[in-house]
């Protein structure tokens, strides 16, 4: 573990899925601290709001004691220098992530040249996994169980429940 490094993962998180804990925790072993950046993302309709995801992020992390979930809205590196990381931590799942994610590097090295970007994988039962993916599935009538915690799945319910 790097003594006193402190790094950011950021995404909107909707929901967070077990690929996400997955990048999380194997962050949060290799890491001092690790703060899961809930982004409000305004060029996206979220399924759930931004108190809602940062609620169920940090509900499903409680027992990772280095790890803290804050929402944010802005741009990115900015909110990286405010909590003070240099590090910001991305999940490639498959070679199609790695291209946008390579292009998002290059840009926020050239905006804050001091921050890396570090790539980690999930866990192979997880590489297929998104958080729209979940949404979809659930809509339509699937079981999720196998993707988020049971916990964020009863939040998927009660807002489908909610909607209909």
């Amino acid at each position: 573990m790097q003594k006193n490094l402190k790094v950011v993962y950021p995404g909107t998180f909707d929901p967070i899925t077990k690929g996400h804990e997955d990048i999380i925790r194997r962050a949060a072993g290799l890491f001092s601290e690790v703060i899961v950046g809930v982004a409000k993302n305004p060029g996206k309709q979220p399924f759930f709001d931004l108190d809602e995801r940062v609620e169920m992020a940090s509900r499903v992390l409680k027992d990772c004691p280095n790890v803290k979930v804050i929402g944010f809205a802005g741009l990115l590196m900015q909110f990286v220098q405010d909590q003070g990381a240099v590090i910001v931590i991305r999940g490639l799942r498959a070679a199609s992530d790695f291209e946008y994610e390579f292009q998002l590097a290059g840009m926020n090295r050239k905006l804050f040249p001091q921050v890396e970007s570090v790539f980690l994988t999930p866990a192979e039962q997880y590489m297929f996994i998104s958080s729209s993916l979940v949404r979809e599935v659930a809509v339509l009538g699937g079981d999720v169980s196998q993707f988020v915690s049971p916990y964020i799945q009863e939040q998927i319910t009660a807002k489908i429940k909610k909607s209909v």
